[in-house]
């Protein structure tokens, strides 16, 4: 791999949009910063995320206002977010930007983002996911980046998890990972090729109708949650029906629900609501907020086929 590796650019067919960029994979000894656009990270576990990026052999920039806090749920202000993440990736330094974790508040900033100066940045990652949904579609979209929805380095999973830290370490290091498993029903079988796309339902519902909503035609959309009973889960899923989202989809992927009630109810709201949509649906990923985590690169052309139990990625990012 070398240093001056230059991005690669990928066709997504159909209505499926604009070319995306795979941004160059790492190598020891680049620089990522850790950041906290959404909830706020306490001492312990910034520590612990900056330790594990380290032992990966990445220097770690820490944003000034990482530790911060604003009415209990925000990581500071919507002006410090927005500038620690701003500056974050308008560092010429600057490989990938690390969320720390999720929680609540890309939403209130991701409006305010200075998309032309962020594109001047050139590509580079977004890792994170759950919250940083908002963002993967803002940046996907306007930057045309494949950006990774990815366990977060405040969270346990990377740190507990053997599988989940190897397979976030590949897909910024490689060699990519190129499938990934379905260990779950297949609700309705089929093949299907697209970009992939989505991420926490809960946060796709609540972009409908904003700057930044779930763009999902001629792409396989992933959708997992957590902590939502089932009637809620059924509220957001009738809610993406009734904007097209999902019937536009060319096929849904499930990821985990966590937390979200009986299996069996969750499996029950899950087959109502999407089994008639006439796209190939399959559960089983791992991926959201499960105790395994695997890293979905948003953007990436994929192929979901149910007989194989797997989505197989195309393309190979630049070395």
């Amino acid at each position: 791999m070398t240093a001056d590796a230059g991005p690669r650019r990928t066709t997504a067919p159909g209505p499926a949009g604009p070319f995306r960029v795979h941004p160059p994979l790492l190598r020891r000894g680049d620089t990522v910063a850790l950041v906290a656009p959404a909830g706020p990270v306490d001492a312990p576990r910034a520590a612990a995320a900056r330790e594990l990026l380290e032992n990966w052999g990445l220097r770690v920039r820490i944003t000034p206002r990482l530790l911060g806090v604003h009415r209990a749920y925000l990581a500071g202000t919507d002006d410090e977010r927005l500038a620690d993440f701003t500056e974050a990736w308008l560092d010429p330094a600057v490989r990938a930007v690390v969320c720390a974790r999720g929680g609540y508040g890309t939403q209130r900033t991701v409006d305010r983002l200075d998309y032309r100066a962020l594109a001047g940045a050139g590509p580079k990652f977004l890792v994170g996911s759950s919250d940083i949904t908002c963002l993967h579609e803002a940046l996907g979209e306007r930057l045309g980046l494949v950006t990774l929805h990815a366990p977060m380095p405040a969270g346990r999973p990377l740190h507990e998890d053997a599988p989940t830290a190897d397979h976030l370490h590949a897909a910024l290091f490689g060699p990519s990972p190129r499938s990934l498993p379905l260990t779950g029903p297949v609700l309705v079988a089929g093949r299907a090729a697209g970009p992939l796309t989505g991420g926490n339902l809960t946060m796709l519902a609540a972009s409908a109708g904003t700057s930044t909503p779930p763009r999902t035609e001629g792409r396989v959309l992933l959708l997992e949650d957590v902590g939502e009973d089932p009637y809620r889960l059924d509220r957001t899923l009738t809610q993406l029906r009734r904007t097209g989202a999902l019937h536009r989809a060319a096929a849904v992927v499930l990821g985990d629900f966590t937390g979200c009630g009986p299996p069996e109810q969750v499996a029950a709201v899950l087959r109502d609501r999407l089994a008639d949509i006439g796209v190939p649906v399959a559960a089983g990923l791992p991926a959201g907020h499960g105790p395994r985590q695997l890293t979905v690169p948003l953007g990436a052309e994929a192929v979901l086929d149910t007989a194989l139990h797997r989505i197989t990625l195309l393309e190979r990012p630049p070395q």
